[in-house]
């Protein structure tokens, strides 16, 4: 169960990131592509399965937030990534747009630095 949970999980992450860079690129040169229905619906349930795996993940191997300091850091890392994801997306001049963009995958990168080695970053 752990490894099927695992390797879905990362597959989830590797669409989520593809669909955030694919809408970036797509907010930059053809804005309007992106009221095409399937970019507007199939990332959010691509990040909600992606949550879902976490999810179980999490309680598949009994640790939890707040008391892992690992998974903390993924949490928070987690929010600065939607948060900049947004900004990415939705920012109002094409600087922010840009900063939201790196940013988040600086984010994304720390998150899975820290996945892999289990070490916590920012609450170690």
């Amino acid at each position: 169960m752990y490894m099927a949970l695992k390797h879905s999980h990362m597959l989830f992450i590797a669409l989520s990131v593809t669909f955030l860079a694919v809408r970036f690129l797509l907010s930059l040169k053809s804005p309007a592509l992106l009221q095409n229905k399937f970019l507007k619906i199939a990332p959010h349930v691509v990040d909600t399965f992606l949550l879902l795996t976490a999810i179980g993940l999490m309680l598949t191997i009994q640790q939890y937030p707040f008391q892992t300091p690992w998974l903390t850091d993924k949490l928070f890392g987690l929010f600065a990534y939607i948060g900049l994801a947004v900004m990415a997306l939705k920012g109002r001049t094409l600087l922010m747009r840009w900063v939201g963009f790196l940013g988040a995958l600086s984010w994304l990168a720390l998150v899975g630095k820290v996945a892999i080695t289990k070490t916590p970053v920012l609450f170690g």
